[in-house]
């Protein structure tokens, strides 16, 4: 369903924007897994393959850090449209509103974009957000670095645990200078009382259901809900919010280099009714030039690759062509096991 919105986030423009029910479950069994516990790998290894998805405490990452970059955050958010504006569009970095990518797809969201590689983050972004949020800047960058950290030590506890050598064959490719990382803060407002009489107890579509190309996500949000997994059976639940523990979710990359033992997990997120949800995202990826296929520690003896060999280029540009709720890894399955 799809219902024409007359108040816009900017107020400039109508857009059609999709709805839906929410479900009435919640993820009741959700990995939860202590980083600094001595079975943590094995626990890891088992979220991946059960979900595709799991929450870290135990994490590291300052709580004062987290909440200086969502306080900075929300004050970009809260200024005046124009001058939000004046840091877009997102082309890819930078600032944008209810358009996601190119194809068509919208939703109740506004966002920021931010490339990881050092030389890239300042000249990528607009001069008018360097120019008023210097702080901001400032804080992107050692968030980042804590989070890439964080992941990295996450992708060594699985490879220790699935025998991958070398121990860091994965992280490496997220600690490579040229790593295709990235970074994006969104925001999705609490949905007006004007729009939601129209749309009659359903919800907003603020990000609809995708997976994440790169190799592995890791989300952070603050204490509102609205972030939903989708389960093998393909029913839809709701991921309880938690400000203090990181979200990872398994990557279309990581799904091809585990040959299919590991799988990329749908997800979309619902504005709130009455609450804004502002959440940050790190977007682990391998360089542009990073050929990415199963890795031969864990195929077995006879094991034949499910995937074709591409580059992350190749995949990147496959994927940013299609529409967010597209079966991505489609076009690059072998012809024995493609999808009909």
């Amino acid at each position: 369903m799809v219902v024409l919105s007359q108040t816009a986030l900017d107020g400039h423009f109508s857009i059609l924007i999709k709805t839906c029910k929410p479900p009435s479950a919640v993820l009741a069994d959700i990995h939860t897994v202590d980083l600094s516990s001595p079975d943590a790998g094995a626990l890891l290894v088992r979220a991946c393959e059960d979900h595709g998805f799991f929450k870290a405490t135990n994490h590291g990452i300052p709580a004062e850090l987290t909440s200086r970059l969502e306080a900075e955050a929300l004050g970009f958010f809260s200024l005046p449209q124009p001058e939000k504006d004046a840091s877009g569009p997102a082309n890819p970095f930078g600032y944008g509103s209810k358009a996601i990518g190119r194809n068509g797809d919208v939703g109740w969201v506004e966002y920021l974009l931010f490339s990881t590689i050092p030389e890239v983050f300042s000249a990528a972004l607009p001069s008018a957000l360097l120019r008023n949020r210097p702080i901001f800047q400032s804080t992107v960058e050692d968030y980042v670095v804590e989070v890439r950290n964080v992941t990295c030590h996450v992708l060594d506890l699985i490879s220790d645990n699935l025998g991958i050598k070398p121990r860091d064959g994965i992280s490496s490719l997220l600690r490579d200078e040229k790593s295709d990382s990235c970074f994006r803060v969104n925001h999705y407002p609490a949905c007006p009382d004007s729009l939601q009489a129209l749309i009659n107890g359903r919800n907003l579509v603020g990000f609809g259901e995708h997976t994440d190309p790169q190799i592995i996500s890791v989300l952070r949000s603050n204490n509102t809900s609205g972030f939903q997994i989708c389960l093998r059976d393909g029913s839809w639940v709701s991921v309880p919010p938690d400000d203090t523990s990181l979200f990872f979710l398994v990557g279309d990359s990581f799904q091809v280099l585990t040959n299919g033992r590991f799988r990329t997990v749908k997800h979309r997120v619902l504005a709130d009714h009455s609450r804004s949800r502002t959440s940050m995202i790190y977007f682990g990826g391998p360089a542009i030039n990073q050929k990415i296929r199963p890795l031969s520690s864990l195929m077995s003896e006879g094991e034949e690759s499910l995937y074709e060999e591409f580059t992350w280029y190749e995949y990147k540009k496959s994927a940013y062509k299609s529409r967010l709720a597209d079966y991505r890894l489609g076009p690059f399955e072998k012809a024995t096991v493609r999808r009909t």
